[in-house]
């Protein structure tokens, strides 16, 4: 196996990692809503969602969530 001749440097190093980054997302505010969202990306206010700035689905209720669970507590 080959091994290095000389040791790296710090200095070297972190020039070489100076590009492992983290790149924030793009948020945008609604022009209609006011909300913050994801560009290019549907979101939900008070229910409803939205895409493009227009009401997409009324009620909008998402598919893989649970029903809710009764906690009238007379299981028997």
């Amino acid at each position: 196996m080959a091994h290095p001749k000389r040791r790296t440097s710090s200095a070297v190093r972190n020039k070489r990692r100076t590009h492992y980054k983290l790149t924030p997302k793009a948020v945008t505010i609604c022009p209609n809503t006011g909300e913050l969202h994801l560009r290019h990306k549907a979101y939900v206010v008070d229910g409803d969602l939205y895409h493009n700035g227009q009401l997409t689905i009324k009620n909008y209720a998402p598919v893989n969530a649970a029903p809710a669970a009764d906690t009238t507590g007379d299981e028997e």
